[in-house]
């Protein structure tokens, strides 16, 4: 191959095998590059989803044992956590299938239950550019807690920002998926009272946010988000105020950016 190559193109079998072993070694430098790229980013990652690795071994388990005790096998909490990863979503999932068949409402609840992450999606268009054949993966395991996390770590400057939104996103999911597989297949082993589990996450979330204000000079972001959360809990009640919330954060936001900026409220 390499001769007729050589003879294509007018050049010495020499110099052909020299080209070609130059362009192996530069593929793999590149390789072992593009390996050191991933292994740092993991290293940066990790210590930032050990808080979502406890929330989401409680929860996941919880789940878990909740799919057990309403009659089904762990192969739907794993597969159910491994493809849809929706959290809360997941749990009202359970009370679907229990039901009558019902796309139209299937897809209403699934809907509103994970509306928030619209808005999300519209804060990480900037974040996930340039992210390659990671950016389908980035946008389908964006959660809450990823969100989070990309949205506020400083990420090193030597640290490629891709692969660390690479890692935090599939570590979280696999705290997720393991936690919830392994509820399922312990579920008809463990017998304890699960009530108030769910609020390790309120509390993670509440960790979050103290963080994200001492890093803060200026508190404009967090004084508007607090404002407009009680604001729409007044106004639409407990069960109802999360999109509200959201949307009354993107409006204010998005009039109040640049005097914000110009304070410098954002970080």
């Amino acid at each position: 191959m390499v001769y007729f190559y050589a003879a294509a193109m007018d050049i010495p079998i020499k110099e052909c095998l020299l080209l070609l072993y130059i362009g192996t070694e530069r593929g793999t430098d590149d390789m072992s590059s593009s390996k050191h790229k991933a292994w740092r980013a993991l290293k940066a990652a990790f210590p930032y989803t050990i808080p979502i690795f406890a929330g989401f071994w409680f929860l996941g388990l919880t789940y878990g044992i909740y799919m057990h005790v309403s009659g089904f096998s762990f192969l739907y909490p794993m597969f159910m956590s491994l493809l849809i990863f929706g959290g809360s979503l997941e749990f009202v999932v359970v009370n679907l299938l229990l039901g009558a068949f019902d796309p139209l409402q299937a897809f209403t609840i699934a809907l509103m239950v994970q509306a928030r992450h619209l808005f999300y999606g519209i804060s990480m268009l900037d974040r996930f550019k340039g992210t390659g054949w990671k950016k389908p993966y980035l946008i389908f395991g964006m959660c809450d807690e990823s969100f989070s996390i990309i949205y506020t770590a400083k990420i090193p400057e030597d640290v490629d920002k891709g692969w660390f939104m690479f890692w935090v996103t599939a570590l979280n999911h696999f705290y997720w998926f393991s936690g919830s597989t392994l509820g399922g297949l312990l579920g008809s082993l463990l017998k304890f009272n699960t009530t108030g589990l769910e609020f390790v996450m309120t509390a993670m979330f509440t960790v979050i946010f103290l963080e994200q204000w001492m890093k803060e000079k200026k508190h404009y972001t967090a004084l508007l988000g607090l404002g407009c959360s009680l604001l729409c809990l007044i106004l639409f009640g407990a069960s109802d105020f999360m999109i509200p919330t959201m949307v009354s954060l993107l409006g204010v936001l998005t009039v109040l950016r640049r005097p914000i900026e110009k304070a410098g409220g954002f970080v």
